[in-house]
Parts: C-alpha cells; sequence; structure tokens
C-alpha cells in the first residue's frame, strides 16, 4: 500500500478525492449558526439544512454527462476544471449575503463536484487493475474519511468563532491544483477505451478486464444500494447537530464530535478493506458494512449520552467504510473500460441523489415519531439490505478478481 505514495498520479488522485469529503459534511457544524443568522428568511429551517445536500442534486444532474464527457474529451482537463471551480464556488458562501444566494453557490458547488468525483474515479480505473485497483481504493475511501476526520474539527472549531468561517476550507482545491497539473497523465486513448487493436481488445475480453458481460445489471443494483446508503448515512451530517442541541449539545463542538468518528472509524475500515474484501468477498463485506451500521442507528435509538453517541457514530462510519470501497470497485471491474466514464458517473450520481433526498426522507419521518423512532427505522432497513447485498453478490463468488 504504500507503495502508492511513491507515485504521483496516485497520490494526485487521493487528493482530489479529498475535496469530495469536503462539498457536503464540511458545513454541517455551522448548521445551527447559519439558521440564526438568517433566522428571518421564510423556510430557513430546511434551506439551512438543504446547504448539506444542495450540492448533491446538482452532482445527481451532471454526474451521467460529466461522466460521459469524461470518457469522450478526457479526464485530466475535467478534473482540473472541476477543481478550479470547486474552490470559487465553494469559497462564495464566506461573503455572499442571502441564504438563497449561497444556496445557489451550493448548486454550482455540485457541479465541480461532478466533474471532479467522475474523471477521478475513471482516471483510477485507467491507471490500475486488478488486485492494485482494489487496494487503491480501500485507501483512498481511508484518505477521504481521515482527511473528513480533520476537516470536519477545524470547521467545528472555525463555526465556533464565525458559521461563516468553514466555507473557507474549499480553498483547499485552488492550493492543490498546481500538484495536479503536475502529476495528472491523461492515458492514452487506445489504452483507456481498450480499442488499440482488435487482438488487444479480444485479450481484454478474455482476461476480463474488459468488463463482465451482465455489467449493466450489476451496476443498476449496485447504483440502487448506493443512493439507499446515503439516504441513511446523511441522517448523520443532517440531523445530527439539531438532534444533540435537542439533547444539550447545542456548542458546534458536539456535532464536529460525532461527525470526527464517523470519518475516523471510516478510514480505518478502510485501511483494512483489502484483507477483509479478499477474506469475505463482495457480498459478505458490504453486508457486514450494513450489519455494523444498523448497530449504530439501534444505538442512536436509545442513547442519550455523548460517549454512547460517539461509538454510534464509530460503528456507523466503520460499517461504510466497508461498504463503499466495495461498490466503487465493483463498478470500476465490471464495467468495460470504454464505459468506466459512464460507471463512474452512475455511482457518483446515485450517491448524490441518496445525500440530496436524504433531509426530504428524514425530516417528515422525525416530525412525525422523533429521532429514536427514525434511528430505529433506518437500523431496520441496514439489516435489510445486508441481506439483500449478500444474497445478490455472494453467491456470484469473485472476490479474487474484484478484490
Amino acid at each position: 500500500m504504500l507503495s502508492f505514495f511513491r507515485d504521483r498520479r496516485a497520490v494526485a488522485l487521493l487528493m482530489a478525492a479529498s475535496l469530495t469529503v469536503l462539498s457536503n459534511m464540511i458545513i454541517s457544524p455551522a448548521l445551527p449558526g447559519l439558521q440564526a443568522s438568517f433566522e428571518g428568511t421564510d423556510n430557513a429551517e430546511l434551506l439551512t439544512r438543504m446547504l448539506v445536500t444542495a450540492p448533491s442534486l446538482l452532482v445527481a444532474i451532471c454526474a451521467p454527462f460529466a461522466g460521459m464527457s469524461a470518457d469522450r474529451f478526457g479526464r485530466r482537463r475535467q478534473l482540473l476544471a472541476g477543481a478550479l471551480l470547486f474552490s470559487i464556488a465553494g469559497c462564495a458562501g464566506a461573503v455572499l449575503p442571502s441564504l438563497e444566494l449561497i444556496l445557489a453557490s451550493r448548486l454550482l458547488l455540485g457541479l465541480a463536484v461532478a466533474l471532479v468525483m467522475t474523471s477521478q474515479a475513471a482516471l483510477i480505473g485507467d491507471y490500475f487493475s486488478g488486485e492494485s485497483r482494489g487496494r487503491f481504493m480501500g485507501l483512498q475511501i481511508a484518505a477521504v474519511n481521515f482527511s473528513g476526520f480533520a476537516f470536519v474539527g477545524l470547521a467545528g472549531w472555525l463555526a465556533g468563532i464565525s458559521p461563516r468561517l468553514p466555507f473557507g476550507i474549499y480553498g483547499l482545491g485552488a492550493l492543490i491544483l498546481p500538484f495536479l497539473v503536475i502529476a495528472i497523465v491523461e492515458p492514452l486513448r487506445g489504452a483507456r477505451a481498450g480499442t488499440a487493436s482488435p487482438e488487444a481488445h479480444q485479450a481484454q475480453i478474455t482476461s476480463g478486464t474488459d468488463g463482465e458481460s451482465d455489467w449493466v445489471l450489476t451496476l443498476s443494483v449496485v447504483v440502487v444500494l448506493s443512493a439507499l446508503s446515503f439516504v441513511l448515512f446523511y441522517m448523520i451530517p443532517t440531523q445530527m447537530p439539531f438532534y444533540l442541541a435537542e439533547l444539550g449539545h447545542s456548542e458546534p463542538s458536539a456535532p464536529a464530535q460525532v461527525l470526527a468518528m464517523v470519518t475516523l472509524a471510516g478510514g480505518a475500515a478502510a485501511l483494512v478493506f483489502g484483507p477483509v474484501r479478499a477474506r469475505l468477498g463482495r457480498g459478505m463485506t458490504p453486508a457486514l458494512g450494513y450489519l455494523l451500521m444498523a448497530a449504530g442507528f439501534a444505538v442512536l435509538d436509545w442513547a442519550h449520552d455523548m460517549t454512547f453517541i460517539s461509538i454510534a457514530a464509530m460503528l456507523v462510519g466503520g460499517g461504510f467504510g466497508f461498504t463503499m470501497p466495495t461498490f466503487f470497485s465493483l463498478a470500476l471491474d465490471v464495467a468495460p473500460a470504454a464505459r468506466r466514464g459512464l460507471a463512474s458517473g452512475a455511482i457518483t450520481t446515485s450517491i448524490f441523489v441518496g445525500q440530496f433526498i436524504s433531509p426530504f426522507y428524514s425530516t417528515p419521518l422525525i416530525s412525525a415519531v422523533g429521532y429514536e423512532a427514525s434511528f430505529a427505522v433506518g437500523a431496520v432497513i441496514l439489516v435489510i439490505m445486508a441481506v439483500v447485498v449478500m444474497l445478490k453478490f455472494h453467491r456470484r463468488g469473485g472476490a479474487p478478481v474484484l478484490a
């Protein structure tokens, strides 16, 4: 795994991946303060929560087209343009005068995230293959979570000073842009698309590197599961600050602590994803992840103490660290080389559709039955999802190919 850090392309892709964790959760600790700042705005409660998930709407709409664009016009220039737009749109929230304008900037941020995520994921498929790709996916999720741990902690501290200051963290995109320019190399079109020659293309099919025959069906199942996963997972960043405030923990550091535990545990789980995946396979690994998440939601159903809430957050984050690398790796492996941008766009869309609709699912549910019962409902759904992935993917075998 350390060998990846000697490859500047790999380091650049990890840096680009770290941008994605900033897109939504980084302003979560500032939500109560932002809501208070715009308390005279109509629907301020819903609009404030939408600041976390608004980028997801544009990502969901644009990611399929961004994926096809990366396949057609090249990954490198799209990644660089996305990183620059990311910083401009992200930092805008620090100075815009109204909640509606901040929401608009968050939508523009979503476009940037779509450009970055689809091109970055496609480049992983171009640069790495087989076991190496699987190990890199685990390392990437770990990097995203550990960077999220640092960024969320910083955001919590900044939000305690001013709810506008966390927006400045988005400037990281501009800081890493020069290294991306140097490190990222556009793959040759023939090597990327698998069309260098008929003989080479047939060799890819024979060896399994040009995708699986039922890749569309497999990708469709993964898309649905990814969306459902994020609907439930994003109850943590969108609702936890307000749940903690109801429990008497209204200080910004409280939700920042919970989110930090989520990302820290997710990073630790992703670091051991490779050996766990090799041992359990592509069905049992995400099933284990869903069961851990279900356990975390079950603890939230009855725990009111910050210690137990932090333990619950670690269970949710750890489970998520086993689930998402499986889906990303599987999607890149089953899709043909010429469709990796499309596959990455489909997964990206599913992720952000789930993020965007999460508050529309959780807010009415919480209003109807309360926070604790809503967490219990989430736990039941996650157990059902564990059974589904075990039945769907475990019988297909396949850890050697997709590990």
